[in-house]
Order: C-alpha cells, then sequence, then structure tokens
C-alpha cells in the first residue's frame, strides 16, 4: 500500500460541515454505480462559500481536484451522517484529510468507506498552510513536510483504521482478514 502522498493542498477552517463537503441536492447520486461516483466527485467541497474559499477544490467542469490533501481546522466533517461525503471527497482524488479533529461520524465514514485516510494533527495546519502550498504525507513516519521551507509537522498514528483504509474501505478488509467470506 501506498504511505507517502506529496502534492499541494487544499486549504479550509474549522467546522468544515457535510452540506459544505457535498450539498443534499447531489445526494441522488449512487457511489456504486460508476458513472454517477465519478460525477458525485465533481460537487466535491462545492457548498464552501465564495467568499471565503475563492478558489474552488474541483475547477468548474471538472471531475477530479488537483489537491488529494485537503487540510482542515476543528470538527471537520461535522453535520449529518452522510458517507457521500468522504465518498465525494475521493472520487474527486483526495487521499488524505489532515485535521486538527474529526466529526466522529465523518472519521467513521472516511475509515468504514475506505475512501480517505482521515490524518488528526497535532497543530494547527490550517494557520500555517494556505491552498496550493506543497507537502509530502508519510503514514508511515506521521509527518507532514513542506515543499517550500523543509519544516515538519506530526499527526498521530492512524493505528487500527489504517489497515481499513488500505483495504480499501470495512467489507474489503473484512473479506481480506477473512471475517466474512470473499466475494465470487
Amino acid at each position: 500500500m501506498q504511505s507517502v502522498f506529496a502534492g499541494p493542498v487544499y486549504v479550509v477552517r474549522d467546522n468544515i460541515d457535510t452540506d459544505q463537503i457535498i450539498p443534499a441536492q447531489y445526494l441522488t447520486l449512487v457511489p456504486t454505480i460508476p458513472d454517477e461516483y465519478e460525477k458525485l466527485g465533481s460537487y466535491a467541497l462545492c457548498g464552501l462559500p465564495d467568499s471565503l474559499y475563492p478558489i474552488r477544490f474541483v475547477k468548474e467542469g471538472q471531475l477530479d481536484s488537483e489537491y488529494s490533501i485537503v487540510v482542515g481546522g476543528k470538527n471537520f466533517g461535522c453535520g449529518s451522517s452522510r458517507e457521500h461525503a468522504p465518498i465525494a471527497m475521493g472520487s474527486a482524488g483526495c487521499k488524505i484529510v489532515l485535521a486538527e479533529s474529526f466529526a466522529r461520524i465523518f472519521f467513521r465514514n472516511a475509515v468504514a468507506t475506505g475512501e480517505l485516510y482521515p490524518c488528526e494533527c497535532t497543530g494547527r495546519l490550517c494557520e500555517v498552510l494556505k491552498t496550493g502550498d506543497v507537502v509530502t504525507v508519510d503514514l508511515d513516519k506521521c509527518t507532514v513536510t513542506v515543499k517550500a521551507t523543509s519544516k515538519v509537522h506530526s499527526f498521530k498514528p492512524l493505528g487500527d483504521v489504517r489497515p481499513v483504509v488500505d483495504a480499501g474501505g470495512l467489507f474489503n478488509y473484512a473479506r481480506k482478514t477473512g471475517m466474512i467470506p470473499a466475494a465470487k
């Protein structure tokens, strides 16, 4: 499994809720249908207010984001329990969310779907980084290295959730470990 990710970050602040991550009108898209899964990604983080986030996570007319790493503040993913939130971000190409803290249900949905690694930062990276800064995230070392400054920040180890995300979600992990029979 990949353990090092590098690229530009998309930075948001505190209390980014699931309606900002994927507005309710797009919940009719069914993630298990490939075309609809792809389309879901085009709407990831489109509920953020333009006045605060003039740079869009996914550019108009695109399906994928140029930002594979999202940096947030406290309580990322608060609001409803919609599992479409991490799925939309994953569909858009996001691999990692580095946040000061997560809403419990978003964290669980990110792990259960296997769409992204929810990494809890030990500091407020959302005040250190700006959208477009390039970083390298090492899941094994639990570090974020800022390319421009070589400054290294840390995050809490993923622990038992990492192999679940590595496997592509809870059901794949259960099959892989023999908890449930493999799909035939």
